[in-house]
């Protein structure tokens, strides 16, 4: 039996305490633990295991040959995503395992089919999906998903998170392991972030299973709420502090688990009362309308990415916290 997520996240130690790391590198460490508290999960790769992090150590390689084992735990897809889909949705329907799956995120279009199975199945599988953004850097624009993780969050019942940092990474993976009618997309980065210290452990594990929760109260009256995902919302935090009192920020790393609170709680994180919203994430920008208005502002980007080291890719396409707070002042 899966342990509770109020077990999980006491059996798993804070995981980056004043270390900046990339969230695929916290998935790294977070998907081990999980691999001792669920010893039915099973990982596996589309040929990434050494990009995607997510090797289970101990765990063994399945198939047959040399240093193979079938008790082993670690499944070499092959560069093939969508059998990597088909061959998961099959050991969930059999019911004894968790399969979990990873590519680059800008390689899932490769086995959307399958995620829609999992999905209208309602099967618990887990895919882990990396290098995120336009972060990515010097692959240039064919690996840079801009209008991914968007694509993925209209499906019906995927629940799909993009944490900001190591925290909401284990909230992320033991939601993924609690749910039991429907797959879950887990959006990692690349590239290093801040790990938010000055949010406590607990805030952000749990503020994952609801979707979204408010990271920086505002000193005051509220005036501005800033919401983000991911990586953004490391941008999100400093801009607030810059513009001052007044500023809320929300961290939204899964719409559709936040959709799913009661009003009471969505209306507590985005007060009905305060409609100068702004949103910020590095992809098209079209789904954060539901949540800052007609009025609102989001700061996303629009267009493909282009071939750069990955700071110079986000600078020069606005995600940055100063361009952010240059678009708030603008708005207010």
């Amino acid at each position: 039996q899966t342990p509770s997520a109020e077990e999980m996240f006491k059996a798993i130690p804070e995981i980056s305490k004043g270390k900046n790391i990339a969230t695929r590198e916290a998935g790294s460490i977070v998907i081990n633990h999980i691999s001792d508290l669920v010893p039915q999960f099973l990982s596996g790769s589309a040929d990434l295991h050494g990009s995607n992090k997510n090797y289970i150590k101990n765990g063994g390689n399945f198939g047959r040959g040399f240093d193979k084992t079938y008790a082993g735990k670690n499944f070499y897809f092959g560069i093939r995503e969508h059998g990597m889909g088909a061959i998961m949705n099959g050991i969930s329907f059999h019911g004894l395992f968790r399969p979990s799956g990873a590519t680059f995120l800008v390689f899932v279009d490769y086995m959307r089919a399958t995620i829609r199975v999992a999905a209208l199945a309602e099967l618990p599988t887990t895919y882990i999906l990396t290098h995120d953004s336009i972060g990515v850097g010097e692959d240039g624009p064919t690996h840079q998903p801009v209008e991914t993780v968007s694509s993925l969050r209209v499906f019906p019942n995927l629940d799909v998170i993009r944490p900001a940092d190591p925290e909401e990474t284990v909230g992320a993976y033991v939601h993924s392991q609690q749910r039991q009618d429907g797959p879950t997309a887990i959006i990692l980065t690349r590239q290093n972030v801040k790990t938010l210290d000055e949010i406590p452990v607990q805030t952000r594990r749990e503020g994952v299973l609801k979707g979204a929760y408010v990271a920086k109260k505002e000193s005051g009256a509220l005036k501005m709420i800033i919401m983000a995902s991911g990586s953004e919302v490391q941008h999100a935090m400093a801009a607030a502090e810059q513009l001052g009192d007044g500023i809320r920020v929300v961290s939204m790393p899964s719409m559709n688990l936040f959709n799913k609170q009661s009003k009471e709680y969505r209306d507590s994180v985005l007060p009905p009362s305060c409609l100068k919203r702004v949103a910020m994430e590095a992809g098209v920008g079209s789904m954060w309308y539901q949540y800052v208005g007609l009025d609102g502002k989001v700061v996303s980007v629009e267009r493909f990415g282009f071939s750069a080291p990955g700071d110079i890719v986000m600078s020069e396409l606005g995600m940055t916290a100063e361009n952010l707070i240059k678009e708030c002042k603008a708005y207010m």
